[in-house]
């Protein structure tokens, strides 16, 4: 840190209008420096291997059900309006108990809230429903 004492000439009176940056400079320097260590370690805790992205092109049995998700949150059982998701529990119940029990496949609009969508998954996780899927488009190749 540097300080002034006076001038040459003898002035006392000049103001000294600098602002000294060196104490700033060692800051950076020093939280750069510490960032640069640490990160690597944060980094590197623990190793996991994350899932791969796999689209299967399936076959729609005609046992299926086919549950439309608008966005509005509308939710729609092979083309017939559910009032609530009580109504769709009580519909996934008496698909749940057939043998083979038939795959659930959820349609849901891009701009579809998450929280329709998760309530169809909990109704259909309530009823017994073993196999649930989602329906996309798959990307454009062009």
């Amino acid at each position: 840190m540097s300080m002034s004492v006076g001038s040459d000439s003898g002035d006392e009176d000049q103001v000294m209008s600098e602002i000294n940056t060196t104490p700033l400079v060692d800051i950076m320097l020093v939280l750069l420096i510490i960032f640069l260590i640490t990160s690597p370690v944060v980094l590197k805790l623990i190793k996991i291997k994350l899932p791969e992205e796999n689209n299967q092109v399936i076959q729609t049995k005609p046992e299926d059900v086919n549950i439309v998700v608008s966005k509005d949150g509308d939710i729609y059982w092979n083309q017939k309006k559910m009032r609530d998701t009580n109504e769709l529990f009580d519909f996934l119940k008496v698909e749940a108990v057939k043998l083979p029990q038939p795959e659930v496949h959820v349609r849901g609009d891009q701009e579809t809230r998450y929280e329709s969508i998760g309530k169809v998954i909990y109704t259909t996780q309530r009823a017994g429903i073993q196999k649930v899927g989602f329906i996309t488009e798959p990307p454009d190749r062009g």
